[in-house]
């Protein structure tokens, strides 16, 4: 190998070759993900079609909804949110003392609503309902395909191809937030001809616009500024680099001005409608149908008695929202160790160890959740086995939970569905710790992030995780 040092024309051409295998690969990863999307439809549409109740529900949704797993909450919530009856969303809702949602309130952020909304216009039954929602989502498939491709290349195919997009892309509404969120990313990463200031600025209102849709792109927010403060990384990091505080202010800004403007309509409009989509989400419990390890791992050590029940549910309402702060803060601050270490402050990186800490502590662990984290996956360089074990556990989750569900419903023995979903349960658990730290030292599939190719195993927290975090499985750019 050659010691001479790389021309400007050289690093030129490598990177118009590498643009143009991303381009190639964006290409493809569209026209898979389209193929993908059909074989989601497929699977969710089962569960769906004539005869049909006189509320449009289809007969046989309840009947095999769990024993063929072509369950979708988007069948599910034709009824009971006022969308059969076509009402606008949150204007006149409200929540009862129980938690049940009335008048056309729907737990979800306003955008999410809109869309429920939406799907729903041209549909008098479910089944309408499913396939209208699925035309109305898929662009959003396509467009986070395309994106990633570009941004990623071949590795997009994870995304564009990989069996959750099967089980989950019409399961619920992620398909717009996960790719408000991507399209953040790509902002910061591909369009480098603007300012970094102006980049962050953009991307913190698509952060913002995801937040409407389903919360968790706001927690974006925080490493975005982070990384506005600091600045790009050079190839060699200049001692005179200088803290852009109005940039991290005004992303800060930009979301919340994005969040406000969205929500202060609903919120003049109809004000106890808007409220109860956050009160849903506050006393919603960790019950068997949340997935999640308090459930899993915490509730077998109370009694089984309504006292137990309750402070089962006060100690995890408690403990669950501290741990998430806590993983935030180690997020951040492991980030900003690497910024020392190499100039560079991993902000997609850090962002996604922020979802890993969620997703493990939240007390709502969704199998569609599975969507959100995929796109870190395709960014950066995590090892394939890995990916290959998080997914089987994944489909333990996906696939073994309703079988489980049908297994209890029908009085048959459940002993091997329930320890299919254990195994799913734990092992994602475990794989989210896993991904917490490699996130945070990955390196990215393509260049932009404020990575560096330095040494740092010397500050990784956990030594025998360290190598990890190098991915040497992922496709040579040509022309390198």
């Amino acid at each position: 190998m050659s010691n001479r040092p790389v021309s400007r024309e050289s690093e030129t051409g490598r990177r118009a070759g590498a643009a143009g295998w991303h381009a190639t690969a964006a290409f493809w990863c569209v026209l898979v993900c389209a193929l993908t999307l059909l074989l989601g439809y497929l699977n969710k549409a089962r569960c769906a079609g004539g005869p049909f109740e006189s509320s449009g529900r289809s007969l046989k949704f309840d009947v095999i909804k769990d024993s063929s797993v072509c369950y979708s909450d988007i069948q599910y919530l034709w009824l009971g949110r006022g969308i059969d009856e076509h009402v606008f969303p949150y204007v006149s809702g409200g929540i009862t003392a129980d938690g049940y949602l009335t008048g056309g309130a729907v737990e979800y952020p306003v955008l999410s609503g809109l869309f429920m909304w939406a799907g729903a216009l041209g549909a008098d039954n479910d089944a309408m309902f499913l396939f209208d929602t699925a035309l109305l989502l898929a662009p959003f498939a396509l467009l986070t395909a395309w994106m990633l491709g570009r941004m990623a290349g071949r590795a997009a195919f994870l995304w564009a191809a990989g069996p959750p997009l099967v089980l989950y892309a019409f399961h619920n509404w992620e398909l717009p937030v996960v790719c408000t969120a991507v399209a953040a990313f790509y902002v910061m990463t591909a369009l480098t001809r603007y300012s970094l200031r102006a980049r962050g600025i953009a991307a913190a209102v698509l952060l913002g616009v995801g937040f409407c849709l389903k919360l968790y792109p706001g927690i974006f927010v925080l490493p975005l500024m982070i990384y506005v403060l600091l600045g790009e990384q050079d190839e060699y990091p200049s001692e005179e680099r200088r803290f852009d505080v109005s940039g991290a202010v005004s992303v800060a800004l930009a979301a919340i001005g994005t969040v406000v403007a969205i929500n202060l309509p609903f919120a003049v409009a109809g004000y106890d409608g808007w409220r109860a989509s956050i009160t849903f989400q506050q006393l919603r419990q960790a019950d068997i149908t949340t997935n999640s390890i308090w459930y899993w791992g915490l509730r077998p050590m109370f009694d089984a008695s309504e006292h137990g029940e309750q402070a089962f549910q006060d100690l995890v309402s408690t403990i669950s929202p501290l741990l998430i702060l806590v993983s935030f803060g180690l997020a951040v601050w492991l980030g900003c160790r690497r910024y020392l270490a190499t100039g560079g402050f991993p902000w997609i990186g850090v962002s996604g160890a922020m979802l890993c800490g969620f997703l493990l502590f939240h007390k709502v662990h969704s199998p569609q959740y599975t969507l959100w984290l995929i796109p870190f996956l395709v960014l950066l360089r995590v090892r394939w086995p890995l990916i290959a074990v998080y997914l089987l556990a994944d489909a333990a989750i996906g696939i073994g939970v309703f079988r489980y569900f049908y297994a209890l419903g029908s009085g048959y023995p459940a002993e091997v569905e329930e320890n299919i979903v254990l195994f799913g349960v734990w092992g994602r658990a475990a794989l989210l710790v896993v991904f917490f730290f490699v996130f945070l030292w990955a390196e990215p599939r393509v260049r932009g992030f404020g990575a560096a190719r330095r040494e740092f195993v010397e500050l990784y927290p956990f030594n025998a995780l360290a190598g990890i975090a190098r991915d040497t499985t992922s496709a040579p750019v040509p022309g390198r």
